[in-house]
């Protein structure tokens, strides 16, 4: 009888330490000891090399590798069937493309390390599809030939005639610092092929850079200037790895409409979003990509917008009668019943009205309390002072008088990570967080939802962006403080993550009867975090100030009246969703000063 599943065998050539081991994955193999080569090692590396059509799945040299460097997985046998591209024996695996459409915007979403950014070089003829043969990869015509009778034939059949032009913005953009050596204005002239220049410097709010030199530019310009400089150029296929990074709220809507500024009848618009927010309002369908990060990743049909995500959320594949994730993921959050007069008496700590100024910005603080279990958020655009307030709590800087905090234990997460500790993850929490990391407590409600353990014996200096931002969160929540300071806990994580993170910062904040404020970008992470809120008010980078907590509600109309936004709720499960400027319902919500969550 027939296998009815594939098998994958991934080695993790970063874990495989065949020089601090005994082979144990050789030794232990029931293929190998009955004589056959199942398992070899790679003649000059000496790294482990399994052999996929001799393994059995048994899962022995997964469970006995000291390192936790091999992955074997079993995939329905019509995926092989649907293999893109390997990159190399025993590495990961990508099954099926996206099928980008003329004229509209598919949005990609899925987990960090399941083929996004894969999928884009191969739509953009950077990487050639080797069909899963990378010992002989396959010619163009034959690629073809394979995608016959699908929209990917038309599309490759273009691109294997030099008729399309694709341009990345790269996931990236601290690269572009590096490489681009002049000022912001000279390098969009440079690349300016269309009339749309003076649109894009408006929307993207970079007239005051112009001037600058590209190295010079914080995380927030350098994604503008990225953005601008591939909207400026003419191209048949436009993509976007990620353009929200490092943007604020406004800035995310504006960069998503300049996106599909880009759409004509002819042309087509891909971007890989992890904010669903921006993704429901930036598409016009959506991908979605399944799997185990860094073994193998899948993509499903194109779906409408708001199915896709709720499918995403939802875990469960309904066309292919798949489960691709354990529990559903919602975002019902409590409504809060208590009038404020009642919330009042449960406030224990003060924080005094202050003011501080650095340079020509100027920010000035309404004192106010807060209370234990609760999560404060702090809203406002880039440059009014988030972060400035963050570092007056933590004690990092004194207000202009000198002032400082109530005396509490601080545990502070920065916005940027900086990692300079030589060793391992497992190495760093026994340094910072020693005696509390191993607590089963701790492991249960933060470290194993963090997925900690996947990477405790990699090196600190090579995590990707995701992994330091997991380690540094668990890092804050590890130590024993009265107040979290959490600046932008979801830069890096892609959108399962970033909805794990939530839940494990509001258990945690809850269960330990403590408190946390948090700044945060994620719309949709923010209102399931937030008990209450800060609305910053002002000027960006020269005047702001950071008005006293206010309810959920009454903040979140307050800072979206701002925005001229206005959200509802999906009925599904309740993630916020941005309604279409001048849509019905949003005309509706203004009318009657509702800008967030009208019931469905």
């Amino acid at each position: 009888m027939s296998d009815s599943n594939s098998r994958i065998a991934i080695v993790n050539n970063d874990k495989c330490k065949p020089k601090k081991c005994k082979q144990e994955c050789k030794r232990v193999c029931p293929v190998v000891k009955m004589g056959k080569q199942c398992i070899v090692a790679e003649v000059t590396s000496k790294i482990a090399l399994i052999s996929e059509g001799l393994c059995i799945g048994c899962g022995m040299c997964v469970k006995r590798c000291p390192f936790g460097a091999i992955t074997i997985i079993n995939l329905p046998a019509n995926l092989e069937k649907e293999t893109t591209h390997r990159y190399g024996a025993n590495s990961f695996k990508l099954h099926r493309l996206p099928m980008p459409r003329p004229g509209q915007v598919l949005g990609l979403v899925g987990a960090n390390g399941t083929g996004k950014s894969t999928a884009l070089k191969i739509l953009a003829g950077r990487t050639k599809p080797n069909l899963g043969n990378f010992a002989d990869p396959p010619e163009w015509t034959e690629i073809i030939r394979y995608f016959r009778g699908s929209e990917l034939q038309n599309y490759f059949t273009k691109i294997l005639e030099d008729d399309l032009k694709a341009l990345i913005k790269p996931q990236s953009v601290d690269a572009i610092a590096k490489s681009v050596k002049m000022e912001v204005g000279v390098a969009l002239d440079l690349k300016t092929q269309k009339d749309n220049l003076d649109y894009l410097i408006r929307e993207l709010d970079l007239r005051d850079v112009m001037k600058r030199n590209v190295k010079d530019l914080s995380g927030g310009e350098l994604q503008r200037f990225a953005i601008a400089v591939t909207c400026v150029q003419k191209a048949d296929v436009y993509m976007f790895d990620e353009p929200s990074s490092y943007l604020d709220v406004k800035q995310r809507l504006n960069a998503a409409r300049v996106i599909r500024s880009l759409v004509e009848s002819n042309n087509y618009v891909i971007a890989i979003e992890h904010d669903l927010a921006v993704l429901d309002y930036l598409s016009d369908f959506v991908c979605m990509l399944y799997g185990t990060p860094s073994v193998y990743g899948v993509v499903t049909m194109p779906f409408s917008v708001r199915e896709g995500i709720n499918i995403f959320l939802s875990g469960m594949l309904p066309t292919e009668n798949m489960r691709f994730r354990k529990e559903e993921l919602t975002f019902r959050m409590a409504e809060q019943a208590q009038e404020e007069e009642e919330i009042q008496r449960y406030r224990d700590y003060p924080y005094p009205t202050m003011t501080k100024t650095q340079g020509d910005f100027k920010l000035s603080v309404v004192g106010d309390m807060f209370s234990e279990s609760e999560i404060i958020v702090l809203l406002g655009e880039n440059g009014t002072g988030k972060t400035t307030l963050i570092n007056l709590l933590a004690g990092n800087i004194l207000t202009d008088k000198g002032e400082k905090l109530e005396d509490l234990k601080v545990s502070y997460k920065p916005q940027k990570i900086a990692p300079k500790f030589q060793g391992t993850v497992r190495m760093l929490m026994g340094k910072v967080i020693g005696d509390t990391f191993p607590k089963p407590t701790f492991q249960t409600q933060v470290a194993k939802p963090m997925q900690i353990d996947e990477i405790l014996d990699n090196d600190v200096q090579n995590l990707s962006g995701g992994e330091l931002q997991r380690v540094a969160l668990v890092l804050a929540l590890g130590k024993d403080a009265d107040v979290y300071l959490l600046d932008e806990p979801s830069a890096y994580l892609d959108s399962e993550q970033r909805i794990n993170a939530s839940k494990v910062i509001k258990r945690f904040i809850m269960g330990t009867k403590k408190t946390a404020f948090v700044v945060e970008h994620d719309f949709i992470m923010a209102t399931y975090l937030a008990d209450r809120v800060i609305v910053m008010e002002g000027t960006p980078s020269v005047r702001a100030t950071a008005n006293a907590p206010q309810s959920l509600l009454s903040g979140m109309n307050k800072f979206l009246k701002s925005l001229n936004i206005t959200f509802r709720r999906d009925p599904t499960n309740y993630r916020p969703r941005i309604n279409k400027l001048e849509s019905a319902k949003d005309r509706e919500q203004k009318s009657t000063g509702n800008y967030f969550f009208l019931e469905d």
